[in-house]
């Protein structure tokens, strides 16, 4: 579920994947690594859900709420 979220996320933004691993601070291997069903490290999950301003409980599938609540 995080794998597909985390691809149609950065297919939305029109992005590679080595352009979001450098605006997160991971390497490219270490991004396509989740995107192919890795599981994330707690600061790089988030790392992801504050790039894509989204919720790191709808990123790992616990709620339907994808927005941010501030």
């Amino acid at each position: 579920m995080f794998a597909e979220k985390i691809r149609a996320l950065r297919k939305e933004r029109k992005l590679s994947q080595a352009e979001i691993a450098k605006e997160v601070g991971m390497s490219a291997r270490g991004y396509q690594d989740l995107e192919l069903g890795a599981k994330p490290g707690f600061d790089n999950l988030l790392h992801i859900a504050d790039f894509f301003d989204v919720s790191v409980d709808w990123l790992m599938g616990r709620t339907d709420i994808r927005e941010l609540k501030r």
